[in-house]
């Protein structure tokens, strides 16, 4: 199964009490493959090392980012039925109310007409189109926005849509679906510096032969040639346990 962000961290705690160990073998510990030289090892620990640090930091803000965008989204739902209630209340005329009706559905999530929902997509994820089956939950944030773009637009052109309620109005409407824009676009551009940070975190932790989990289990194997594998040498070095990515 895959490895939890703690995983990672716990590998290259290991990793580095590992070579601790190794340290403490003294001249003993004299490998041929140059790959798990103490020097060796000690550079791929800090190389390990920064990249969790690059991740975490790059996590951070993204983390933050995510709050912001679910904060501007979380309140819609509720906003719009409300923008329906006060559109049946107003005297602006039917087509427009059924129109805005339709992109209200959307926003929230729902069918406009009778036809059995499927199943409620995941809003953190783009909707996806299928050959048989296309998608109408319109949940993920690009549609919402849109939507939301839509309905305002619609509004802003009916002189007779005029709540008393200032957070209905359209220009409440409009700053909310600018902070929807700004808070979807802030995490749009946060994703690649966690992706690509975490890309390299799992270079330098689990790609095979040169990678941190591959390289602590050929020491282990060393330790094993030179001391056997019943020697309390070996036991020193095997109790350390790392896990694979996947």
């Amino acid at each position: 199964m895959p490895n939890s962000e703690t995983g990672h961290a716990k590998n290259v705690g290991n990793f580095e009490a590992l070579i601790a160990v190794c340290v403490g073998f003294g001249a003993k510990y004299n490998p041929v493959s140059a790959l798990i030289t103490i020097l060796s090892l000690n550079s791929l620990l800090t190389l390990a090392a920064n990249a969790l640090d690059a991740l975490k930091n790059a996590e951070l803000p993204f983390k933050n980012a995510l709050t912001a965008r679910n904060a501007a989204f979380s309140p819609l739902s509720k906003l719009v039925t409300r923008v329906k209630a006060a559109l049946n209340s107003s005297d602006v005329p039917e087509q427009i109310v059924s129109n805005a009706e339709t992109y209200i559905h959307k926003i929230k999530g729902e069918r406009s007409s009778s036809k059995e929902d499927p199943p409620p997509t995941n809003p953190e994820t783009p909707a996806t189109d299928s050959s048989k089956n296309i998608s109408v939950s319109q949940m993920s944030f690009d549609l919402r926005t849109d939507n939301m773009n839509s309905l305002v637009t619609l509004l802003s052109g009916q002189p007779n849509y005029k709540p008393n309620e200032t957070d209905l109005t359209v220009e409440s409407l409009t700053a909310v679906l600018t902070d929807m824009k700004t808070t979807n676009k802030a995490v749009k551009d946060l994703t690649p510096a966690v992706n690509n940070a975490r890309i390299e975190r799992d270079r330098v932790l689990y790609t095979k032969t040169t990678g941190l989990v591959d390289v602590a289990q050929k020491v282990k194997d060393y330790v094993k040639s030179v001391y056997g594998a019943g020697s309390p040498q070996y036991k020193q070095v095997s109790k350390l346990k790392f896990t694979s990515k996947n």
